[in-house]
């Protein structure tokens, strides 16, 4: 470790790797101060995006409600609950 007080990096070996605020982590960010704020924020936008691209085939009136309800379940929630 470097530093006087403050740990800027960490040394593994002979690679520094530097302290970082936030980083991303199985599609999840975490946050140096331990808020959730962001990657709470990053999930429903995600969802949002999913919905958007989902949206011709759960508003198309020929297409019947079982099959709009297999694409809500398979393409739309899991990025809602999982940010996957």
């Amino acid at each position: 470790m470097v530093g006087g007080g403050l740990e800027d990096e960490v040394a593994i070996g002979s690679v520094a790797i530097p302290k970082v605020v936030r980083f991303r982590y199985l599609s999840s960010i975490i946050q140096e101060d331990g808020e959730i704020d962001e990657d709470f924020n990053q999930q429903i936008k995600i969802g949002w995006q999913k919905w958007k691209n989902a949206l011709g085939v759960l508003c198309d009136k020929r297409i019947s409600l079982r099959l709009k309800r297999r694409v809500y379940r398979m393409v739309v929630r899991p990025p809602l609950l999982y940010g996957a």
